[in-house]
C-alpha cells in the first residue's frame, strides 16, 4: 500500500503476517519515500510494524512541535552531517552545530518527545537511512539520506522536500488509517 506521491513525499507498507497482539501489529516493511528516493529496507520481513504505526501516531500529536533555530539552513548536507556527528559521533561534547553545544543540539534529535529525527527508529531503516523533519510555521521541510560508513551523508542519496503541513499530516493520517484498515482486514496468524 502506498499513500502520497513517490516523487515527493509517501509512505508504502506491506503486512506478510499480521498478529493480534497490538504492540507488534504484523511482519512486514515500512519504506519512505522522499524526493523520489526510497529510504527503509523494502523486504517482506523487514520489521515489525508496531514502532511504524507508533511513530506515525507521534508525528501527528506532535504536530508542529518538530522545531530548530537552523530548521531553514539552507544546506541540507551540512544540518545531515550535524546530525550524525552530534547524536552517533564518540567524543563530541565540547563541539557546537549551528551555536548550538553538542548536547543541547543531540536533545533535538534523540530524546524529546517531538523527535525531528523520524528513522532510524526500529529495524525498518537498518539499511542506513535517515529522515529528518522540521515543522517551519504552515510547512514541513524533510531531510533524507544514507549513511553506511562513518559519521557523514553519502552524497548521492540525499533528498529534501517541503511540503505544506496540511499535505503533509494527511499522507501520515491517511496512511495510519488505511493500515489500520488492512490490518483489520488480514486473517491473523500466532506468534
Amino acid at each position: 500500500m502506498i499513500v502520497g506521491d513517490k516523487a515527493r513525499f509517501a509512505i508504502e507498507s506491506g503486512i506478510t503476517n499480521a498478529y493480534e497482539r497490538v504492540g507488534v501489529l504484523a511482519l512486514g516493511f515500512f519504506v519512505l519515500y522522499v524526493g523520489g528516493r526510497r529510504y527503509g529496507v523494502y523486504s517482506p520481513d523487514a520489521t515489525t510494524l508496531g514502532c511504524s504505526v507508533e511513530e506515525v501516531g507521534r508525528r501527528i500529536a506532535d504536530r508542529g512541535k518538530h522545531t530548530a533555530p537552523f530548521a531553514s539552513e539552507p544546506d541540507a548536507g551540512k544540518i545531515a552531517d550535524a546530525v550524525r556527528l552530534a547524536v552517533y559521533a564518540p567524543d563530541q561534547e565540547l563541539q557546537s552545530y549551528f551555536g548550538m553545544p553538542q548536547p543541547e543540539f543531540r536533545k533535538l534529535f534523540y530524546t524529546t518527545s517531538a523527535d525531528r529525527l523520524w528513522s532510524p527508529s526500529d529495524e525498518a531503516f537498518d539499511d542506513g537511512s535517515h529522515v529528518i523533519q522540521f515543522d517551519i510555521q504552515d510547512d514541513v521541510r524533510l531531510i533524507a539520506f544514507k549513511s553506511t560508513l562513518g559519521y557523514i551523508h553519502d552524497q548521492g542519496s540525499l533528498s529534501e522536500v517541503w511540503l505544506s503541513a496540511e499535505e503533509y499530516y494527511s499522507i501520515l493520517k491517511c496512511w495510519g488509517d488505511a493500515f489500520d484498515s488492512e490490518w483489520q482486514a488480514t486473517p491473523k496468524v500466532l506468534e
